[in-house]
């Protein structure tokens, strides 16, 4: 069951799933990658988020974030920051080609 972020309507990771699953993997195998590509996109979006708040800032959105109340979270974000919905588009994007080519480099090379 996949996690709902509050910033999930904003990006989609299905391009890079798709990739794991034309892989010769186990069922496991393809699960725990799965599982590294979510959190590498959760870290990324969170540091493209830190980089734009002050500590103060950052505590107060960490207390939003363990309260996983979405409105909250776009209500702070909003206000403390500009452009924040782009640079988590950016951030994720940028990741996201990052594995694809490090999927296609492994095929290249016959490790997966």
């Amino acid at each position: 069951m996949k996690n709902i972020f509050f910033y999930t309507h904003l990006i989609e990771i299905e391009s890079v799933t798709r990739e794991l699953d034309q892989l010769d993997l186990s069922q496991e195998e393809r699960h725990h990658l799965a599982h590294l590509v979510d959190s590498s996109i959760h870290h990324t979006i969170l540091d493209a988020i830190f980089s734009k708040l002050s500590e103060t800032d950052k505590k107060v959105f960490l207390n939003y974030l363990k309260d996983d109340d979405h409105q909250k979270i776009w209500n702070f974000l909003n206000e403390k920051t500009e452009n924040i919905e782009s640079s988590i588009k950016e951030a994720a994007q940028e990741l996201k080609e990052q594995l694809r080519k490090d999927i296609k480099e492994a095929k290249l090379r016959g490790k997966i």
